[in-house]
């Protein structure tokens, strides 16, 4: 009976997370709930979890407002309702024009507000009632009230929780506690009352309590978890994914090694487990997306466990040889591994953007978004948003952060905000872009959440990376080094003041230059990412490095953990002295030999 529950995704509105939104359905005997967040549908699908695990019918849909003013609460029916629900705010969001006052919907129903002006209802549109309105109810005609249904509107649990919705609203609207208008928070009804007791409310309306129940018979959302999301195949077919993916491995195989049986016979076997995983349309996607920048001229560096496949290395994802790193591509990939590997691509700042919009374009605006990221409320923030809702000043506001035990804060403001510190604690505050991520999906993203137009300029999800994994939507990341145009910029003056074109590609050769080799034994990097901070250069002088593995070896035992721990001391000492330190057993000379003994090695190339 609950057609219009508000989560802790409604942002700066609801105060009650997911887990809480359904245990309290549970505790109160309701058999069904439906989450309707304000123009979002963040919160859907981890609802739907919660719902299944917890043995009580989800209900999904939205509810649409313009400012503070409600349109419309949205239901969907069923998985295609959803969609449209999500298109419909997507729309909006994207091309920046108003919601429209009645919408078109086939697989919604649609409740509009009691008292709203909208005449001549179609099938599947009715008026809700709240509990409040019952005493206007009195005065009207029965006929007019066959299309009226249950509203019981859920924001909040309880009292703190309703004064917690309402400094929340205050800080939404920048303006103080005081100030707060009635129409610009939740009504004072807006908590869950035990099914049995909100029957009784509407008991002299028995028609209202069997057009809501009929609404909630009618809905279906069903949703597999387990499946992937992404997009299944490449070409179209996952068999000729298969075919191009070995064509164009075998193909950079000459390129990178040649005529070498090794890495032939490494290249095969890769080939064999990503085709068992069904993943060559992600290696496939990929190669696409480096094959593009590179037609244009731009510089890439592959990162990430994707470093550990020869195939990777041979599409030229990566410049990083496993073989000659001996790295493990069963750590990358195997066949017990469920989620499709992981690829870290980095562009210029310059030409990122660039290589985002051809993915857009090349895959469809339907089938492809940015991942987005949810910004929370967290420790000092979270007083700074009550002091200002209350007018504090800000040296108030700081003493109360830095000094919370200082007789000046024993008052009853102070109290209330340090109180509401906890109460909002986490909560989402904010939707924003993540780092890099970019999801490419088999079916129209609409069917999983509706999208935002952030300044970024391209379209959205309402979701972050964690839902994303949990629906199996994977991410592929996309993102930006400034040190990387400058590689380009010294390709282009070699090329402009010498003639010499440089494949910045081919690292073998860079490995072998005896100017590089002294400039890292000199530890002359300042400007070379990765290795320029003070720290870096001090160890690349301690270590006298001066080829490719004492490097790799470096990034290593920089970390903090080993580092703190003693291990790059040890190391450095053993590296220089290899024959004054014995091994405490023999097993540990056979597996830890190239680091001395030292286990400090994480299998992440440079």
């Amino acid at each position: 009976m609950i057609l219009n529950a508000h989560s802790y995704y409604s942002l700066r509105y609801g105060v009650v997370s997911i887990e809480d939104l359904v245990q309290s359905a549970i505790d109160l005997d309701y058999e069904a709930m439906a989450i309707t967040d304000i123009n979002n549908s963040s919160g859907v699908l981890e609802f739907v979890k919660v719902c299944l695990e917890k043995g009580i019918k989800p209900i999904v849909g939205m509810e649409f407002r313009d400012g503070d003013t409600l349109l419309f609460v949205a239901i969907a029916r069923n998985n295609e309702g959803f969609r449209e629900v999500n298109e419909l705010l997507t729309e909006a969001n994207l091309s920046n024009t108003p919601l429209p006052r009645r919408p078109d919907f086939l697989h919604c129903y649609v409740i509009y507000e009691y008292g709203s002006k909208i005449n001549d209802l179609k099938e599947n549109e009715y008026i809700g009632v709240r509990p409040h309105h019952l005493n206007k109810l009195m005065m009207e005609k029965k006929s007019i009230q066959s299309k009226y249904v249950i509203l019981q509107a859920y924001t909040y649990r309880d009292y703190k929780g309703y004064e917690a919705h309402k400094k929340l609203r205050a800080v939404n609207h920048n303006i103080l506690l005081s100030q707060l208008q009635p129409h610009e928070c939740a009504a004072t009804d807006e908590y869950l009352i035990p099914k049995a007791e909100l029957l009784r409310k509407f008991e002299s309306y028995p028609h209202i309590i069997e057009n809501t129940q009929r609404i909630i018979d009618n809905c279906s959302f069903s949703f597999d978890f387990k499946a992937k999301k992404n997009k299944k195949t490449f070409t179209g077919s996952g068999y000729d994914d298969r075919l191009l993916l070995e064509k164009l491995a075998f193909d950079g195989l000459k390129y990178r090694y040649g005529n070498d049986k090794v890495a032939e016979g490494r290249v095969r076997k890769e080939l064999a487990i990503i085709d068992q995983l069904g993943f060559s349309s992600y290696f496939l996607i990929a190669n696409d997306i480096i094959k593009y920048s590179m037609q244009k001229g731009y510089y890439h560096v592959g990162r990430g466990s994707g470093a550990n496949s020869v195939v990777a290395y041979c599409l030229r994802i990566t410049d990083v040889c496993p073989i000659e790193l001996d790295l493990y591509f069963e750590r990358f990939l195997n066949p017990k591994r469920t989620s499709p590997p992981d690829f870290d691509i980095d562009y210029s700042w310059k030409e990122r953007d660039d290589v985002i919009e051809y993915i857009f374009k090349r895959y469809g605006r339907k089938h492809t978004a940015l991942l987005g990221a949810m910004s929370t409320f967290k420790d000092r923030s979270i007083i700074r948003e009550m002091g200002k809702v209350y007018g504090l000043p800000k040296e108030e506001i700081d003493r109360l952060i830095k000094d919370p035990n200082n007789p000046l804060n024993q008052n009853e403001i102070c109290r209330d905000i340090l109180a509401h510190y906890t109460a909002i604690e986490d909560y989402p505050n904010l939707r924003t872009i993540h780092a890099g991520g970019i999801l490419i999906s088999d079916e129209p993203i609409s069917y999983y959440t509706a999208l935002d137009m952030p300044p970024k300029g391209f379209p959205t999800t309402q979701f972050d990376m964690y839902l994303a994994e949990d629906i199996g939507l994977d991410k592929l990341d996309i993102l930006s080094q400034r040190g990387i145009g400058h590689i380009k910029d010294a390709a282009e003056l070699v090329f402009k003041n010498k003639g010499i074109k440089i494949d910045v590609h081919d690292v073998q050769k860079f490995k072998k230059d005896e100017k590089v080799r002294q400039q890292l034994k000199a530890a002359d990097t300042i400007g070379c990412f990765y290795i320029e901070s003070p720290a870096m250069r001090g160890l690349l002088k301690k270590l006298q490095c001066e080829d490719y593995i004492t490097l790799v070896a470096a990034s290593s035992i920089i970390r903090p953990g080993v580092a703190k721990s003693g291990m790059m001391k040890e190391y450095v000492s053993r590296f220089h002295n290899p024959t004054k330190f014995k091994y405490l057993h023999p097993i540990m000379e056979e597996q830890l030999k190239e680091t001395y003994g030292v286990m400090v090695y994480l299998e992440i190339p440079l």
